[in-house]
């Protein structure tokens, strides 16, 4: 039986993998207002194959999150090939490889990034990949060569082809190299020049900080579709708002109601999902990002530092942005605009 296609295309946008924060609540979070393919956070097929605990908390799913991608991070083939073998008997069907990483940690290790120093053992980690997994089941995460910061583009367009000749289904592209980190522009020509020279997918990623803006990177580059990173993270409606822009009608407006249902639905889900309190300490740096522009914002994220337990947490956000609630109903029925309200 065939594997099946993932959806790659301008109706199906992507949650990239996030280290530290597209767990499954977020993931779920995000699938809720519209994301239809998550990736996880980047996993070591190293650690994978010594059964390392941290390794296997962030593989952690259920059957609403679906369809997965596992993203592995790694530069030795036989590592690579057997973390998906040991997947794929755990039920995982798609996988990537991050070769765009700029962690120091991971690039000290020769993986993420770094793997673009030596095109040869990337390819080869690549080949081992997509022979443990079935056809078009692999893709790959790129940043741009080093010294292709403006162009030209030659080492990338011949790397991609020769992944794409050993049977990767996809790739994604953050156009920046990993010295720029998220330093400058991301490089439109890049994507524009990649994906005309294609006949795989290829996936856009960086600087999509909302809707509005990944569609004109859609429209511009001729990219099949795209991955949305920090955006998400500043704002998981991104997704519906991308949706909504398809069927040309306007994002849903930032009333403080919104975001007061959005952080308190991730609160529920991570309290739900998680075991410890590791997801409560990063619940306390997750809100005040849906709470930033809100009157009182502030005072917010200093409370919930003292919060140490999911009730308290839970109560700190519905008081404080009930009163942000009432005060914004109250500017809406005298038709007072905001001072300023969270961009999306």
């Amino acid at each position: 039986m065939s594997c099946p296609t993932l959806p790659i295309d301008r109706l199906h946008p992507w949650l990239a993998p996030l280290a530290g924060f597209s767990d499954l609540a977020f993931r779920l979070l995000c699938r809720e207002y519209g994301a239809s393919v998550c990736v996880t956070e980047m996993v070591s097929a190293k650690g994978l194959v010594y059964a390392s605990p941290g390794s296997r908390d962030l593989l952690s799913t259920s059957s609403a999150d679906l369809p997965l991608v596992a993203q592995l991070f790694g530069a030795e083939a036989p590592f690579l090939a057997k973390a998906v073998s040991m997947l794929r008997k755990k039920g995982f069907v798609w996988f990537d490889l991050n070769m765009g990483c700029s962690v120091r940690k991971v690039l000290r290790q020769g993986a993420g990034a770094a793997m673009l120093n030596d095109p040869d053992n990337a390819l080869a980690a690549a080949r081992a990949m997509i022979h443990a997994a079935e056809p078009g089941t692999v893709g790959f995460k790129l940043r741009l060569f080093p010294g292709e910061e403006r162009g030209p583009f030659s080492r990338l367009r011949e790397f991609s082809l020769r992944l794409q000749d050993e049977g990767a289904g996809w790739l994604t592209l953050h156009p920046r190299t990993a010295a720029q980190a998220f330093s400058g522009n991301a490089n439109r020509d890049a994507l524009e020049e990649l994906a005309s020279c294609l006949s795989i997918p290829l996936l856009a990623s960086g600087d999509l900080m909302n809707a509005r803006e990944g569609l004109r990177c859609l429209e511009s580059t001729g990219v099949s579709g795209l991955m949305y990173a920090r955006g998400a993270l500043r704002d998981p409606i991104i997704f519906e708002d991308h949706l909504r822009l398809c069927r040309n009608a306007p994002p849903r407006q930032r009333r403080v109601a919104v975001l007061r249902d959005l952080a308190l639905r991730h609160i529920r889900l991570a309290r739900e999902l998680s075991s410890g309190l590791s997801a409560l300490w990063k619940m306390r740096t997750v809100i005040p990002r849906y709470a930033r522009g809100l009157p009182g914002a502030r005072a917010l994220r200093d409370r919930l530092c003292r919060c140490t337990d999911w009730p308290a947490l839970e109560e700190a956000v519905e008081e404080a942005l009930d009163i942000s609630c009432s005060m914004d109903e109250n500017r809406s029925s005298n038709n007072v605009k905001p001072d300023r309200s969270p961009a999306i």
